[in-house]
């Protein structure tokens, strides 16, 4: 086993960092003072990106995209999660679910959004179907050849800045073994579409400038063309592409748990307290220790899952391990931090509160920690029949 970087790879992460550090940090306090990204500065940053040859880097060359592996794409989102979300979101990475646009759909929506001219957003979770996806109640039926959708859809990130949207609705219901379940279809809807509404959504106290809103249908009408994949197959289609965004989750939140410990570390060497660095403390020594362990371990577990998908091993139940193990790592790391830098760890000179407030909601979307623990026991139990 090669766990080395390539020269490449080692030259993406530089460029990566580089660009956070100089692009996105410079602005953090202020998004965060504001909650509110300029637009003028989302455009720069998107511009300066698709500048670099990263915008879309997770979409294959033959589209414009710049056809990173999973590792590789997982070492670029790992070095974004040092940065303010709400900044880095115009680092443009597109959803994989693109990829199923067919014939005018690919001029219409994923050209575009691979070049940077359009921005998406996902629109499944609902007030009363978060974790449970068939128990969605935002309805499409069909009329004609059209459908018309109903319904409300919250918590869908960046919808406020999207041109379109990729929406989940249910279209029917079939019979299974579990019971009666609803039959999902995705559709894509443009901002500006009658019927469609983007309101502000809830006040959030993680990733402030990263904005959730709530999507209202009201006797939208669809031609079937804006049907993405096929009709009634849409939570084939969400389980396809989605479980690799919780791979993103796991790598952002190594990134800002690193970003954490690097300035935990050389505070502990020279912050003195009776004479000596506190660092010199097993007191805190050790939750050094225990913080890049946790660190180590939540990287490799979090690239190994990457690892797989490029060798083509299913990797369902590694992915849930490194979302899981990655987001509740990052809530134990920033608590630990705050507790070595005392008081002013709480103090908006420093960023430690964002990062501790932000670790929170990981725990929770693209799938809670309960649900992650559920895919990878049934994946153990499955072969036993249990």
């Amino acid at each position: 086993m090669n766990f080395g970087l390539s020269e490449e790879q080692e030259m993406i992460v530089k460029t990566v960092r580089d660009f956070v550090e100089t692009e996105i940090y410079p602005h953090e306090n202020e998004v965060e003072r504001t909650g509110i990204v300029p637009p003028e500065i989302g455009d720069e940053i998107r511009r300066k990106c698709i500048e670099l040859g990263f915008y879309a880097c997770n979409f294959p060359e033959e589209i414009g995209g710049a056809g990173l592996d999973h590792v590789t794409f997982t070492l670029v989102e790992r070095e974004l999660g040092r940065g303010s979300m709400g900044l880095t979101v115009f680092f443009g990475r597109p959803s994989g679910i693109l990829m199923a646009c067919e014939g005018e759909q690919r001029e219409r929506y994923l050209l575009p959004a691979v070049r940077g001219e359009k921005i998406d957003a996902l629109a499944i979770t609902e007030p009363d179907a978060g974790s449970d996806m068939r128990g969605m109640k935002c309805a499409a039926r069909q009329d004609g050849g059209d459908f018309v959708l109903n319904g409300t859809k919250h918590f869908i990130s960046h919808a406020d800045v999207a041109d379109f949207v990729i929406v989940f609705a249910a279209t029917g219901e079939e019979e299974t073994h579990k019971g009666v379940k609803k039959k999902i279809t995705a559709f894509l809807v443009d901002r500006g579409t009658p019927g469609f509404e983007i309101l502000k959504g809830y006040d959030s106290v993680s990733h402030r400038g990263y904005h959730n809103s709530i999507l209202n249908f009201s006797d939208c009408r669809l031609p079937k063309s804006q049907v993405l994949g096929e009709v009634h197959r849409g939570f084939d289609l969400a389980n396809q592409w989605l479980y690799g965004t919780r791979l993103t989750v796991a790598a952002t939140c190594v990134g800002r748990a690193h970003r954490v410990f690097d300035l935990a570390l050389p505070y502990a060497a020279e912050r003195k307290q009776f004479g000596k660095p506190i660092g010199a403390n097993q007191g805190v020594s050790f939750k050094l220790a225990d913080m890049i362990t946790e660190i180590d371990a939540a990287d490799l577990l979090t690239l190994s899952a990457a690892w797989k998908l490029d060798a083509g091993i299913p990797a369902n139940r590694e992915i849930a391990s490194a979302k899981l193990y990655a987001s509740e790592m990052l809530a134990r790391v920033t608590d630990e931090a705050i507790q070595i830098f005392g008081g002013m760890g709480l103090m908006d000179d420093l960023p430690l509160a964002r990062f501790w407030r932000d670790a929170r909601v990981e725990r929770i979307w693209d799938g809670t920690s309960e649900i992650q623990r559920h895919i990878i026991s049934r994946d153990l139990l499955r072969p036993f029949g249990a």
